[in-house]
Formats: structure tokens, sequence, C-alpha cells
């Protein structure tokens, strides 16, 4: 796997009298795969996202990171890559490469849940892990890199759009149990998920009630 290191360089005011500046190096941000060694990092990183929202999902926990670690770096066409300053985990991004629509042979790397702590903002780690996800897809022949940013988070979305990103889609979520609460108990004819005998989803439901009685008779 490729690994990529940019000392990235700020600018500030040697005198205010005199006007002159001089050139100061932050430390480089060295960006990687993401390692069994870093699933306590990517807890800490990722553990607090979504929090304050309508779409918190269960905290994280290390066993299930370390899972998720190992599975995504079996996957071909899955990155889970970090952006480390001074060897500390600073951000991470998650990558998938797959088909731009179900239809069409171009493909995309798809950027998810680029994240940097709060400590390590404005050191240049987004733009970092953003260009990793540029040179993969050079790498991949793909022509297409589309990335997701909170709603709710402004410097997020004019970060993307400062690096010419265009808003093409507003993704939503909600959880299951509230989009069903939503929904009518028997889905409308042009709802129901056809399976093989073309059975609807209050008919099975009668069927296994039926099932459930004629087990509980005594015999």
């Amino acid at each position: 796997m490729a690994t990529w290191t940019r000392p990235w360089r700020s600018v500030t005011v040697d005198s205010i009298t005199s006007g002159r500046c001089a050139p100061v190096f932050r430390s480089p941000v060295h960006v990687r795969d993401a390692s069994s060694d870093d699933v306590a990092s990517l807890v800490e990183v990722w553990g607090t996202s979504g929090r304050g929202t309508d779409h918190e999902g269960s905290p994280p926990d290390l066993q299930r990171a370390a899972e998720s670690v190992e599975r995504i770096a079996a996957a071909p066409d899955q990155r889970l890559l970090v952006g480390c300053i001074d060897d500390q985990v600073a951000g991470a991004v998650h990558l998938t490469r797959g088909p731009l629509t179900p239809i069409h042979g171009d493909t995309a790397v798809y950027v998810g849940h680029l994240q940097v702590m709060n400590s390590f903002r404005r050191h240049g780690v987004g733009r970092a892990l953003i260009e990793a996800a540029v040179t993969w897809a050079e790498e991949e022949n793909t022509p297409h890199v589309l990335a997701a940013a909170a709603v709710t988070s402004r410097d997020a979305n004019r970060f993307m759009a400062r690096l010419g990103f265009a808003q093409i889609a507003v993704i939503r979520g909600a959880t299951v149990a509230a989009l069903r609460a939503k929904m009518p108990v028997e889905p409308p004819a042009v709802a129901r998920l056809g399976t093989r005998s073309h059975r609807s989803v209050g008919q099975v439901l009668v069927q296994r009630r039926s099932l459930r009685r004629s087990q509980a008779r005594p015999s």
C-alpha cells in the first residue's frame, strides 16, 4: 500500500515594522493505510462524530473497530486511511471504489467519513487525505471522486467547495424504526418487494401466524 508524506507550509509575519515574512514549515502530514495499531485512535477520531444530532449511532467499541479495520484492509475496493502528524493520528477517511451509478461503466472513488481531530484542524490534514484519495483514483484509472460532508458543518462544505467539489446530491438519514412509523402496516402494491412467488408482506405474515397456531395445537 502506498503512503504519502507532505510538508505543509504557512507564512507568518517575522517583523511587523519591517513587513518581512518568513516561511514556517509545519510538521509533515503522513498519510497511510490504517492498521490494527490505530484502532484506539480511530475510535477517538470517529467516536464523537454524529453526537448532538438526530442520527447518533451507538458508540463504537474497540473489538468491532478492530474487525472493521481488518475487513476493509482485505477488501480490494476499500481503503481506510489515517493522516498522522508527529506519529499521532490526526484524522481519517474511508474510501470506497465502485460504479458511478448502477448502470454506468464509469467508476468513482467515494470519500466518506472524513474527520479531523479538533486539535489538528487547519494543519492540512483534510487536504492531505483528499489528495491521497485523488492519487488512489488515478492509480486505479477511476475518473470521478465523490465526497460527502455533514450538512451542518459549514467549514467542511466550504473546504470541499474550495477543492472543486460541486454539490450534486443531498444525503438524508433516518433510523428504520422512524421510517416504519411513518409508513402503513400493509405497504401499497407499488411498494411491495416481490419475491419469487410474488407474495406480499401481508400474505407472508398471515401464513406465519397460521403456522404458529397449527404448531401450538395439541396433537
